[in-house]
């Protein structure tokens, strides 16, 4: 059972895309959990409910879930914890790619009209006009997401929040990867759960349906707005979250292949019988 709590605006769409590909032929399943209103956090209530229906449900394995939320530990509830896994991007990069997203949408599902179509401004004019929209603390998203349900975790600027979604990486999640290397993302999950994801790099590569989801229309920001938000300590410290996993991922990636070739070194030395 693999759960991917989806980060909004991550490049989630096209993995998602891949895998409901490769369901049928892999012979698995794939479920989106759909939260009430676009909330990203579950009443004490429902979190018990979910951990024990996925847990539970054994003719529906195996399977990957997905869905916009917070991490949520199922051994609190007595359940086992499924394999998660997510991918994070650069912190300013996806705060950007949602601003325009919500005024123009993408070409995923082009007709659908978004809640802040007919507004026009830049980011950059949001920026100097000091609004909400663009406000910093409105990138406050990655840390929270891997931090799970405490109230701290969502709360802009929060430290103990940060380290707890940078403990939760490294001892709760089967693998994190990157948006800006997708391919390597995918390429690791075939290789370390084939049951699932084999031909997922090839399909990828080579099916057109499994393309990076692009917003209509994204303005590069100025050297300015940058430079201000930057200033920031969201941005600084969703930006060390963001190279924590890069880090990670990187190692990760490094261990994984270097791996692989002592397997392949190891099935051609071994005497037979």
């Amino acid at each position: 059972m693999v759960l991917y709590n989806r980060v909004p605006k991550t490049a989630s769409t096209s993995f998602v895309g891949v895998a409901y590909d490769l369901c049928k032929r892999n012979n698995f399943h794939v479920l989106h959990v759909n939260i009430t209103a676009n909330n990203h956090m579950l009443s004490l209530e429902n979190q018990l409910k979910f951990a024990k229906n996925i847990s539970n449900w054994n003719n529906i394995k195996p399977a990957l879930y997905h869905g916009h939320f917070a991490y949520l530990d199922f051994s609190k509830f007595g359940m086992p914890n499924p394999l998660y896994i997510n991918l994070i991007r650069k912190p300013l990069d996806r705060f950007i790619s949602y601003y325009y997203f919500v005024r123009y949408g993408d070409d995923y599902r082009p007709h659908l009209i978004r809640r802040k179509h007919g507004n026009t401004m830049s980011f950059d004019e949001c920026v100097l006009k000091k609004l909400p929209d663009c406000d910093p603390n409105n990138m406050w998203l990655q840390i929270p997401f891997f931090c799970g349900h405490s109230v701290n975790c969502w709360k802009p600027g929060n430290k103990w929040a940060l380290n707890e979604a940078k403990k939760n990486l490294i001892n709760k999640y089967f693998l994190v990867g990157l948006t800006e290397e997708l391919g390597d993302f995918i390429s690791v999950l075939e290789q370390s759960l084939p049951r699932l994801f084999k031909g997922a790099s090839d399909h990828y590569l080579n099916s057109n349906r499994s393309h990076l989801r692009q917003t209509v229309q994204k303005d590069i920001p100025s050297e300015e707005t940058v430079k201000k938000i930057k200033e920031s300590l969201i941005w600084q410290m969703e930006n060390e979250f963001y190279e924590f996993a890069l880090e990670y991922f990187h190692f990760i990636k490094k261990f994984g292949f270097k791996n692989k070739l002592q397997n392949v070194m190891y099935e051609k030395i071994r005497p037979k019988g």
